[in-house]
């Protein structure tokens, strides 16, 4: 049971469903009028600076990184506040690093940009399987974490509702990437982020006033109730149970950094800039956003630590997950009148949404890349129309599995599925992104080695975690296999993807690679600087 008030649950039901109502009708109202593929990949192109900043951070800031951030800065203090500043922190990455040459030679996908330089049906089937790889664990844990959401808010137990959770939700994820679209997913990523922000600040200025406007006192009151005195205030609770502390913090570190910076879901939404000044004020706006969710996350979940104590907080979940949920009950105090009740219905709406458009974006990102990359690329000419349409049915295709499969493990730890799509996303994505826009001997044995290297890494260490075995709180409990040194497989495996991609382009041979060096010189302008814009008159500048 939740232990919130009757009247509390009965409005949050009636708030998910009035959520579920309003995003289905903005799917259909703003999704492609026809079967064009600019408009469903891209919306034309049409979205402003401000709604594509939004969008950027709807799709970044997904439930797993509300949960689970909220959990570690109620539990461990300092080092969530470090594991919040890296999420920024990657996202500062691909505003000055990766956003504008994304924009310039990408089209609809991430293999678009990969065979820019390497046009192959090889590197296109492969940059596939690596963006399917990355998101599905990260779409289980969304789906998953839908039935442990619904039943804590809600107050139910039964393991048919929690399944029938799951499916409802799956149903309409696969229903928002296949009517809505681009556009359609990122009004809703929009609407996902002003609840979330809006109702997230009136909470954090309750918290504030509980603990006199005073920072230093609401930190020293957590620290006092954590259970951990003054440890709360500094750096190593997280990984205190393991072998290499600072190294498994840095593992940790590097691996959020450079792969939430590159998860296909988010770098897809750069295709939708009009322009490279487009594009960097859709960043900064994007930026300023998650940072401004990462102050009142910060907060909020502090003041769960404060208000409840660690006790608190653990009874719910022992991982912490449901913090920011607590801190924000908590907020209002044991009587809470009906105006509260309203504000926390719309934080638990927040949190629901933030859930539902997480896993239509993702499930978009896997359809387009399974329509464009592998169907639409076979050698032979395909309408728009047929592409669409596949488009449309990938939504399906991808997103069945992943209900059945999230069904499956939803009564386990997720957190392994989380921190393996992040992996990926570092050990494969960004050096294969990195090479391919900025080094000029790059070869394609070079770009498919890091693709499928990083990968197979992560794959083989992930297991030998102590997320999956060997603790109390990882995916199997009574289970240890744990060999891998690390909680993350980051400080192995993304020197790896960059070792494979040198070593793989230097063994290419001198004929491979002043062939591909040429080829960068022809497109490098376009990489760096983007087309070139035509002047009225005809002519170019």
């Amino acid at each position: 049971m939740s232990g919130f008030a009757g009247s509390t649950e009965s409005w949050s039901l009636v708030a998910f469903s009035v959520a579920v109502t309003v995003t289905l009708l903005l799917c259909v109202l703003t999704g492609p009028d026809s079967d064009d593929l600019a408009e469903f990949y891209t919306g034309y192109r049409s979205l402003s600076p401000l709604r594509n900043g939004l969008a950027i951070a709807g799709d970044y800031i997904s439930a797993a990184t509300v949960l689970t951030i909220g959990g570690v800065i109620a539990l461990c203090g300092f080092d969530g506040v470090v594991l919040a500043l890296s999420t920024l922190l990657s996202l500062l990455v691909l505003m000055f690093l990766l956003a504008e040459p994304l924009r310039n030679t990408g089209k609809f996908t991430m293999g678009d940009v990969l065979a820019r330089r390497m046009p192959s049906r090889a590197v296109r089937i492969t940059g596939c399987a690596v963006t399917i790889t990355a998101l599905v664990p990260m779409m289980l844990v969304q789906l998953a974490s839908t039935g442990q959401l619904l039943a804590f808010i809600l107050g139910f137990t039964d393991g048919s509702m929690k399944t029938g959770c799951i499916v409802g939700v799956g149903a309409l994820m696969i229903t928002y990437a296949a009517i809505g679209g681009m556009r359609g997913t990122a009004l809703i990523q929009l609407l996902k982020m002003v609840v979330l922000l809006g109702s997230g600040i009136v909470v954090s200025v309750l918290i504030l006033g509980q603990f006199h406007w005073n920072p230093g006192e609401l930190f020293t009151t957590a620290a006092r109730r954590s259970g951990s005195a003054e440890a709360f205030l500094h750096g190593g609770l997280q990984f205190a149970g393991g072998p290499h502390p600072r190294l498994d913090m840095i593992s940790t570190q590097f691996a959020i950094v450079f792969g939430g910076a590159c998860l296909p879901h988010v770098t897809m939404r750069m295709f939708t800039a009009n322009s490279a000044r487009q594009v960097r004020r859709s960043m900064s706006w994007a930026v300023s956003s998650v940072a401004l969710f990462m102050l009142v996350a910060g907060v909020v979940a502090v003041g769960a630590t404060a208000m409840l104590g660690r006790a608190g907080v653990t009874a719910a979940d022992p991982r912490g997950h449901t913090a920011y949920l607590l801190g924000s009950r908590a907020a209002f105090g044991p009587v809470v009148s009906r105006a509260e009740t309203l504000v926390f219905t719309t934080v638990t709406t927040a949190i629901f949404l933030t859930l539902l458009a997480s896993v239509a974006g993702m499930t978009l990102a896997c359809a387009n890349s399974l329509a464009h990359d592998v169907f639409a690329d076979r050698g032979t000419a395909m309408s728009s129309q047929r592409e669409t349409a596949f488009a449309r049915g990938s939504a399906l295709v991808v997103g069945a599995p992943v209900i059945a499969l999230a069904v499956l493990v939803q009564d386990r730890s997720l957190q392994p599925l989380a921190t393996m799509s992040f992996c990926v996303g570092a050990s494969a994505i960004a050096p294969a992104l990195v090479y391919s826009l900025f080094w000029r001997r790059y070869t394609r044995a070079g770009l498919l080695s890091t693709l499928i290297g990083g990968t197979l890494a992560v794959l083989v260490l992930m297991p030998g975690t102590r997320l999956v075995s060997g603790s109390p709180t990882s995916a199997f409990p009574a289970a240890d296999f744990n060999w891998f040194p690390f909680t993350t497989t980051g400080l192995v495996s993304i020197p790896l993807g960059f070792v494979l991609g040198w070593l793989g382009s230097m063994l290419s041979g001198r004929r491979a690679a002043d062939r591909e060096r040429g080829v960068y010189e022809s497109v490098e302008s376009l990489i760096l600087a983007g087309p070139r814009r035509r002047r009225r008159g005809g002519g170019e500048r």
